[in-house]
């Protein structure tokens, strides 16, 4: 067999570089462009607690207000909106505390409704715990 390209250093440099360069002019170009802040609320006070809502013209809007923990961790909750690919816009309420992050909203996958003899399965479960059968 007879090779088409000699794979010597330089030709693999050329090579790679010719793909890089392709990969280059291939990817998508972003536009910049400024984005104005609408609304930039912020509140830090000395005892820990917090609040900020910023707002922009790019469909960025977001309000979180904070507190001290039972724990001393950071309670919050709030609301940020996030741009779909049609453009319309959907919000996503949450709180975070010692529970971990809770969020709220339509566009968040759910999980599949369990079988029926799933159900069953549980309630027999339930029921020997209850009469104090366990397994090992």
């Amino acid at each position: 067999m007879i090779p088409l390209v000699s794979l010597n250093p330089s030709n693999m440099k050329i090579i790679v570089l010719a793909c890089l360069a392709a990969v280059a002019v291939a990817a998508p170009q972003l536009q910049e462009r400024e984005v104005l802040l609408l609304r930039d609320d912020r509140v830090a006070n000395e005892d820990g607690t917090f609040s900020y809502a910023l707002e922009a013209d790019n469909g960025i809007n977001t309000a979180v207000a904070g507190a001290v923990g039972s724990a001393g961790q950071i309670n919050q909750e709030g609301s940020y909106t996030v741009t779909l690919e049609d453009g319309s816009q959907a919000v996503v309420t949450f709180v975070a505390n010692e529970n971990g992050f809770q969020p709220q909203s339509s566009i968040l996958p759910t999980p599949h409704p369990l079988p029926a003899h799933v159900y069953e399965l549980l309630e027999i479960a339930e029921r020997q715990r209850a009469e104090g059968i366990v397994f090992n």
